[in-house]
């Protein structure tokens, strides 16, 4: 069986004010999706492209049963996991896409 990339992700604002939820097969592709606003919708109406968080998962079914959990939290319950994974809430793009090219 071949294993697959699938990340869930969660990107805010430079407020940390707005946070999205997400899904993708390649983290640093959407990320800069996002941060260049190449894409419609929320990300781009709230400037949310700042990514502070993400999980791995070599099946979709299960990235996507992740999402759905956490679509479901309360901001406070997203808030705790950031917080476990991204103490300083530091923007993650940079290290990231360094040397990305879409």
């Amino acid at each position: 069986m071949r294993l697959h990339n699938y990340y869930v992700y969660i990107l805010t604002n430079d407020k940390r004010k707005v946070l999205y939820t997400g899904i993708t097969n390649n983290l640093e592709r959407r990320v800069y999706e996002h941060e260049y606003r190449l894409l419609p919708g929320f990300t781009k109406k709230y400037n949310c492209h700042y990514l502070v968080y993400y999980e791995y998962f070599n099946y979709v079914n299960d990235a996507i049963n992740r999402e759905k959990q956490i679509k479901r939290w309360r901001r406070e319950k997203k808030i705790f996991l950031i917080n476990e994974f991204n103490p300083e809430w530091r923007f993650l793009n940079n290290e990231l896409l360094k040397g990305f090219k879409y």
